[in-house]
């Protein structure tokens, strides 16, 4: 019976770097994972704001957490890719990209895995965490992406599509999904 209990409490975990650190989210808030193509940047958002993309029709605002973190921006590799995830922050609900480095793994994670996040050494504030998990020898912040960003970031974020005001605009980002937004009999196959 406890076997059977402790399955169910497990949860899945995806892991990804950033500027060195492994970072984990739950894969329940994770919608897709992109490769890193071309990201518009917008005029008048905050530095950590890369900018958006164009997913399958939808403007998706692209967040650099390094620059969130206070890490500087991050150059673009051959394994830089866009993790898409979906978080209610502060009772609203946001689609949004994150940055990372590379993706790391899926892992499943008991309570027995995951401690208090310490509160010195790390460059992420400590209640921007859920803990951290043990990964045999070594750790993974664990991120909980409902509270990386303020009402106020949450306002600057939600305003990113508005701020690409025409419709034109809009047509002209190119898909990051790799799907052209003028075909929209692709997006059903997707």
């Amino acid at each position: 019976m406890e076997t059977t209990r402790e399955a169910v409490e497990q949860q899945q975990y995806l892991t990804f770097f950033l500027a060195g650190e492994e970072y984990a989210i739950s894969l329940l808030k994770v919608k897709e994972i992109i490769e890193y193509h071309t990201v518009t940047t917008v005029p008048k958002t905050p530095q950590w704001i890369r900018g958006v993309i164009n997913l399958r029709g939808a403007v998706v605002p692209v967040v650099d957490l390094a620059v969130k973190f206070g890490i500087e921006e991050r150059p673009v590799t051959r394994t830089t890719c866009i993790v898409i995830i979906e978080g209610c922050f502060e009772d609203q609900s946001a689609t949004m990209g994150v940055i990372a480095d590379a993706v790391s793994q899926v892992i499943d994670l008991s309570e027995k895995d995951i401690h208090e996040p310490p509160s010195f050494g790390t460059r992420v504030r400590v209640d921007y965490l859920v803990g951290v998990a043990s990964l045999g020898k070594k750790f993974a912040l664990m991120l909980d992406v409902d509270r990386v960003l303020s009402s106020d970031e949450l306002v600057s974020l939600n305003e990113v599509p508005e701020l690409l005001a025409s419709e034109a605009l809009r047509s002209e980002l190119p898909d990051a999904a790799g799907l052209s937004p003028d075909r929209p009999e692709q997006h059903d196959e997707a």
